[in-house]
């Protein structure tokens, strides 16, 4: 994973819950990168899992709710840094749309080692979107905080159901509905 994706969560964890937690989520993980993260650098996924789970621990929130939050949260910190990605986009679902096709095309081209989950979508009406989620890290609570902070950046309302595709949680379904 990128060290973004690292960094943005140890700073929701120092804003939402305190530096202090931070720390000792740290300390109490079995960290190859010792915590220390830079933004380009990449990282393994187990760290993450480690982090939000003695997170979830220290907080009493449920792993879910933990990555849902911090979703919504990266989402915010994505549109404030990278605004080209927003030019000329009219609504959520537009933005949702163009994930696969033109965001990770990009992020690809700064992060040739970038692993990124892929995002099928499929317009069903004006106000409904199915979106295939796929990744072997299985964060698909991740996914719909991203989801959900879509919808506030464009103040928007959705509904969003999710079922698992597989089992296993790599491949999950969102159907999404704009109130």
């Amino acid at each position: 994973m990128k060290g973004l994706v690292f960094t943005e969560f140890l700073e929701m964890v120092e804003d939402k819950f305190r530096f202090e937690v931070a720390d000792k989520i740290i300390e109490s993980s079995d960290l190859p990168s010792g915590g220390v993260y830079t933004a380009v650098g990449t990282y393994e996924h187990s760290e993450m899992v480690q982090l939000v789970t003695h997170l979830s621990s220290e907080s009493g929130l449920t792993v879910p709710q933990l990555l849902k939050a911090y979703g919504n949260h990266l989402f915010t910190r994505f549109a404030a840094g990278y605004e080209v990605f927003f030019k000329d986009v009219s609504d959520g679902f537009v933005f949702l749309e163009q994930i696969d096709g033109y965001i990770h095309v990009e992020v690809r081209k700064l992060y040739p080692d970038a692993e990124l989950p892929s995002f099928e979508t499929k317009r069903i009406s004006d106000n409904q979107l199915e979106m295939i989620y796929t990744s072997e890290r299985r964060m698909g609570d991740f996914a719909e905080g991203l989801i959900e902070g879509c919808a506030t950046h464009f103040n928007e309302d959705y509904d969003i159901q999710s079922e698992k595709v597989e089992e296993s949680g790599k491949v999950i379904r969102f159907n999404i509905t704009r109130k």
